[in-house]
């Protein structure tokens, strides 16, 4: 009697062990959530932190939710200057950076931030991404790269009229990157200082205007202080978001693969958002505050061209150092068929 009543007691354990690992394993293939961190430098209302919001909503939908992504916009998670590392040593799953802020570390997607005179973000992401997805470069080779973009061609804004290449001699004017180096060449007196520090220094006349894309006009309400625009593409922020290689590969392969999936898609989607922000922006400056928008003519174009030649020359001595061949990335952007259609 007691040898069956053990019999049917271990029949029994053997059955709640079963159920025990069949609901362990539906938990593990089913009902895990896995939960991604996401850090961003800019505040929330800012391009890069709206593509990083459409980005978590495209993951969890097309994961069916079994991703989750928390978003930290604002440097709240990590400043601007640290959220590659960050990624690296895991205090984030995921950052968006700019690599200008770090001048020198990405010697090949440092290029795009050259003035190629690029007509829109949409183009200029489309060669970012297809230069580094091709060359596999190694200053990203500790982390995953999930998406490239770009923020829309430089613009100057100024309080003061702007009747062509001239009227920038001398003329101070908030430029940050590459850009302030363009703009010395061109004659003009750059002044870096934070974005934050614009308006209180248009205000006071400590510039007269600034470099940047034309969605801060509204952004910023800039075009309440500059009356005056001179679109004449000059150069872009190159932005990328990374993710913790250890982090990317332990995921699974079907979450990986929608991972993948968006890395081209996100980078022309940010591109066309952004585009038609900054033309918005034009727009709302025109109407509301009767900005002034004027382009540089075509002799223009030839003579910036020349004027910012050492740059390019410079750009190849430096990251030779690097073991890098300027001179082959610039032909990939240079000869890319997207600019040679877009050439102004």
């Amino acid at each position: 009697m007691k040898s069956k009543k053990a019999m049917v007691l271990l029949a029994l354990l053997g059955v709640l062990v079963l159920v025990a690992v069949g609901c362990g394993r539906r938990g593990r293939d089913q009902g895990e959530v896995i939960v991604l961190s996401y850090a961003n430098f800019p505040p929330n209302s800012t391009f890069p932190c709206v593509q990083m919001e459409r980005w978590k909503t495209e993951v969890e939908k097309r994961t069916g939710g079994r991703v989750q992504i928390k978003t930290y916009p604002g440097g709240t998670l990590l400043g601007a200057k640290d959220i590659f590392d960050g990624v690296v040593a895991g205090a984030a799953d995921i950052g968006n950076f700019a690599m200008s802020y770090q001048p020198g570390r990405f010697p090949v997607s440092e290029a795009l931030d050259l003035p190629h005179f690029f007509p829109d973000a949409q183009t200029a992401g489309k060669i970012l991404s297809d230069l580094v997805s091709s060359t596999s470069p190694a200053e990203f080779a500790e982390v995953k790269v999930l998406s490239l973009f770009t923020c829309p061609p430089g613009v100057v804004m100024s309080s003061q009229p702007l009747s062509g290449l001239e009227s920038l001699k001398g003329m101070a004017l908030r430029s940050s990157g590459t850009v302030l180096e363009a703009m010395r060449l061109l004659g003009a007196a750059p002044v870096a200082m934070p974005q934050s520090d614009v308006p209180d220094a248009l205000q006071k006349g400590v510039v007269k205007g600034l470099v940047s894309s034309a969605e801060v006009l509204k952004d910023m309400n800039y075009a309440a202080y500059c009356g005056h625009v001179m679109a004449m593409r000059l150069p872009v922020t190159s932005f990328a978001v990374v993710m913790n290689k250890a982090r990317y590969d332990a995921l699974p392969e079907d979450i990986q693969a929608v991972l993948d999936g968006l890395f081209a898609e996100q980078s022309a989607w940010t591109g066309d958002y952004v585009d038609q922000h900054a033309e918005e922006a034009l727009a709302w400056a025109r109407t509301t505050h009767n900005v002034e928008v004027t382009e540089p003519a075509a002799a223009d174009f030839d003579r910036l061209r020349e004027l910012f030649a050492p740059l390019f020359d410079d750009y190849v001595q430096r990251v030779q150092a690097k073991g890098v061949d300027g001179r082959k990335v610039l032909d990939f952007i240079q000869s890319h068929p997207a600019l040679r259609r877009a050439a102004p």
